[in-house]
């Protein structure tokens, strides 16, 4: 940290999956108190319109192909605004720890002396379902579950997420951000031997107003999503949980 920073504070905060209401009260109260915030691409306006008149809005969000800051720009920028004594809030989808790079962040502003503070989020990969009908849980059904990426870093070394071997070792697969991999994804599961039978949920847009949900099996759901033309963002669910919507769709 140089003489000239007088640090304020950054705040990593988890917007929670998509419904206004479900962030935090801490997170909140934080976008309220900001002076700074740099905001992802899924926020919701609700959020925003909370933040003080005075407070600086920046927009850093990322779309597959589409960056308006990299990376490294936005970590540089959490560390000067905070540099100025300012409060700075990092608006993320979802956790921030939850494939948000929320930890990266916070690395890297408190390796230039600035203090960080996470704050948790609601995660789509477990409030997506949920507003679908679907635990990922279930006592009889479901003792264990697994959240997975559906699209690995391209700068790894080595791949690290093998579909069909984390299928066959959990009830309940859950994999966030795998809708254009979603071909792959399903052979993969299919050619570790896990039954084509096994039902498939797609939840797309989750807990928002448009939230649509295809439910399929290993079998058809490539079809089914093509058909209906599914796309980001989305969450897919694979395991006999799926079945459970049937009894509870209509309370979620």
């Amino acid at each position: 940290m140089s003489r000239a920073c007088k640090p304020g504070k950054v705040y990593i905060v988890g917007a929670g999956p998509g419904d206004p209401e479900l962030i935090t009260v801490k997170g909140l109260r934080l976008v309220r108190e900001a002076d700074v915030i740099l905001y992802d691409r899924l926020i919701p306006r609700e959020i925003l319109r909370e933040a003080k008149p005075s407070a600086k809005l920046v927009f850093v969000g990322k779309a597959p192909g589409k960056h308006v800051y990299t990376q490294d720009e936005i970590n540089k920028m959490l560390v000067e605004e905070a540099c100025k004594g300012k409060i700075v809030v990092r608006l993320k989808g979802g956790d921030p720890y939850v494939f948000g790079r929320g930890e990266e962040e916070c690395m890297y502003v408190l390796e230039h002396g600035v203090p960080c503070e996470v704050v948790p989020g609601i995660t789509s990969a477990i409030a997506g379902p949920a507003y679908a009908g679907i635990p990922v849980t279930h006592r009889g059904t479901a003792s264990s579950f697994a959240i997975v990426t559906g699209r690995e870093a391209l700068e790894k070394n080595k791949r690290m997420v093998y579909y069909g071997a984390i299928a066959r070792a959990v009830d309940t697969l859950v994999i966030v951000m795998g809708v254009t991999n979603l071909e792959n994804i399903v052979r993969e599961i299919l050619d570790a031997g896990v039954d084509p039978e096994t039902p498939v949920a797609i939840v797309e847009k989750a807990t928002m107003p448009e939230q649509r949900v295809v439910i399929g099996k290993l079998a058809d759901i490539v079809e089914k999503a093509r058909k209906a033309g599914v796309k980001p963002p989305a969450v897919i669910v694979v395991g006999e949980v799926v079945r459970l919507r049937d009894k509870l769709w209509k309370l979620a």
